[in-house]
């Protein structure tokens, strides 16, 4: 919202203003958010469009499928406590994530240029493996991956690392 057309900090521009207060957030803090997404205010124009090609009962469906298999994943490993991507521990995420190799280079040099903690890396492959679940694959692809990295806050950041 403050960087939208007709908004203004009152102490200084805003980006300004932005960036003291994304400064006052702690870098472990950020860690712990697996998805930040810009979400600007809806324009007329914007509800004149054509509706979405996937309603909601399309992604219901798929977010109940992947959650079935996730479900089955974990319980076929005796983790029968996890009951999604985002409860795996670390060294089991890391397994099953079942990366491609390209997606892992991509993972790798995102960590570095990021400069993702250990929490950060993983949480990125929960969610690149929760991506690949959604579309059904078997395995995690860079595609996953790179949407997975997008969903880590500010987009130069993302698109710096791929």
């Amino acid at each position: 919202m403050a960087n939208e057309p007709g908004y203004a900090c009152k102490r200084a521009p805003n980006e300004r203003c932005v960036a003291q207060y994304l400064g006052r957030l702690s870098g472990p803090l950020l860690d712990r958010f697996d998805l930040v997404v810009d979400v600007p205010s809806v324009l007329a124009a914007d509800l004149m469009t054509p509706p979405a090609r996937e309603g909601s009962a399309e992604a219901a469906a798929r977010v109940a499928a992947a959650r079935k298999i996730q479900l089955a994943r974990y319980a076929e490993l005796g983790l029968d406590s996890v009951v999604c991507n985002a409860g795996a521990p670390a060294s089991v995420i890391e397994e099953i994530a079942e990366a491609d190799a390209s997606g892992l280079a991509l993972l790798r040099d995102a960590a570095e240029r990021l400069r993702l903690s250990a929490r950060g890396y993983h949480r990125v492959l929960k969610l690149a493996r929760t991506l690949a679940d959604l579309d059904g694959d078997g395995q995690t692809g860079r595609a996953h991956i790179a949407e997975a990295l997008s969903y880590r806050g500010a987009p130069d950041r993302a698109a710096a690392a791929a």
